[in-house]
Order: C-alpha cells, then structure tokens, then sequence
C-alpha cells in the first residue's frame, strides 16, 4: 500500500487545542483513530498550572476511514513534528506528551530532538495485550497481513477504555454518534494497525538514546495496554522515568476517574524538571 503526504490528504476540521500560558510549553497528541478531544481535560488542568499546551491533530484523523487509510505512521509523526516546532518558536521550553499510540510518538520526538525537555506518556502502548482483549490477540499482527486479515477492523467495545460508568456512557454515545471529529473512528483499519506497528518497531531500538525525563502514567487494570508496557519502558529508557501507577482507572487515563491525580503528577514533573534544569 503506498501512502500519501500529508498534503494530499483529504481536508479535514482542526481540532486541535491551542492553550496559552507561560513560556514552557507541551505538545499533547492524541491516539490511534483518536482525537485531539481526549486530551483536553488533561490539557485544562496543565493550562490552569501556567503551561502553554497545544493538543495537536494527527493527519489523517478526525475525518473518515478514507483519511486515515491515506497516512502511515510517518504522517503521524511529521504532525507532531509540526507541533513541536510551532511550540518552539513561542516557548522557551517544550515537553511533549500523548496518549496511548500518542504517548510513543511524543517518544519519538524526544529521541529526535535532545532539547526537547521531557516526555509526558499516559497508558503508553507499544502492544495490545489489556485484559479485555481475547487471547487469540497473538495471532493478531501475523494473520493481519494476510488478504483476509486486511478486512479486519479493530471494533472498541466494553469497557471502551474506562472504568467510570458514567464518563463511559458518554464515551459511548459520542463513539455511536459516528461524528469522527469529536470521538474518533470505531473501529481502527488493519492496515492503520500495521502502521502503527511499524512505528514501534521503529522507536524501539531508540529509547536507550532518550535520556531527556520521562513521566509515566499507566493504570494497574488497564484494558488495551498492560502494565508490562510501561515496566518494558522504565527498563529501556536512557534517563529518569518517574511512574505514577493508578489503581482506579483504565486505558484512557485523561479522562477516567484519576485525572485529577494525573495533571496533578504530571504538573509535579514539569516543575521538577523546570527546576533541576535551573541548577
């Protein structure tokens, strides 16, 4: 399959958040089939902390399974890039920091950019091995490049990443409204799974060279993504990792019960690191 520049991608709504605040800034990315509105809450509470935050819109999200299709992993990460650089020429000082498929591109920047100050990873996710995955999953990522695997679309179903009933119905109904640029897609294509694959592949080798701090949020019963992912990250990483483990909460962890918790920690990070660069 032969993927597009950006650039011809079909046009889709900006989503992205743009926050102002002080002169240290943060480029919050979003997940797979995701949108830059799962990171808004944690974006308001780093915003009220003083933080310039940008949430940046992935290419090929927020529009059709058309859109999505047309961009590979490499798309992904020109976006973010695109992101830091915009942060670059207002702030003195940029983190990066995603969710999910995001948390592993923020990574990517890091390892691209030394004087990027720090990453922000919540529910980082280098494999889907959660506990409301079935465990034919690992049969998943070889049977997906077969003709038929190619038909395959990975459906969010229950408990669609979080534990609150409440916050889930809302999710759901969003999910079900079929507005893509609010909620994502449904379902993520095989071939943008293959995509994402390649792009661990690809920062895997790297994450001994990221000596920059990284923050770690991960929940202890999370349902996409283990916890083994983030123990896998705080033994290859090449600088401090600081993890926070939560233990009401699932895979979306800027929305779930602990939000709070998690700007919170994460704001503790930011002003550590601001902190011990200044010595």
């Amino acid at each position: 399959m032969n993927f597009s520049s950006p650039s011809d991608v079909t046009p889709v709504v900006d989503r992205s958040i743009m926050l102002k605040g002080g002169p240290v800034g943060i480029v919050l990315v979003h997940g797979l089939g995701g949108t830059p509105v799962e990171m808004r809450m944690t974006a308001r509470g780093l915003n009220k902390a003083g933080f310039t935050v940008y949430c940046c819109q992935l290419a090929g999200h927020c529009g059709t399974e058309a859109d999505l299709l047309a961009t590979g992993w490499q798309d992904w990460l020109a976006s973010v890039d695109a992101a830091y650089h915009r942060l670059k020429a207002e702030c003195d000082t940029v983190f990066a920091g995603g969710l999910s498929m995001g948390a592993m591109l923020s990574l990517h920047l890091a390892a691209k950019y030394p004087d990027l100050a720090g990453a922000l990873c919540f529910a980082p996710t280098l494999w889907y091995d959660g506990f409301s995955l079935p465990w034919t999953r690992i049969f998943l990522r070889p049977l997906i490049w077969t003709p038929a695997g190619q038909k395959y679309r990975f459906v969010e179903h229950e408990p669609y990443g979080v534990k609150d009933e409440r916050i889930r119905a809302a999710v759901i109904k969003s999910l079900m409204s079929g507005n893509s640029e609010e909620a994502g897609l449904l379902g993520t294509p095989s071939q943008s799974l293959q995509q994402f694959w390649k792009m661990i592949d690809a920062i895997k080798p790297k994450l001994r060279t990221i000596k920059q701090p990284v923050f770690i949020a991960h929940a202890r019963e999370d349902d996409i993504a283990s916890l083994k992912n983030t123990i896998y990250l705080q033994t290859h990483l090449g600088g401090l990792v600081d993890t926070l483990v939560l233990d009401d909460s699932y895979h979306l962890v800027t929305i779930d019960r602990q939000r709070d918790i998690v700007v919170d920690r994460a704001v503790s990070f930011l002003n550590f690191v601001g902190a011990r660069a200044k010595t």
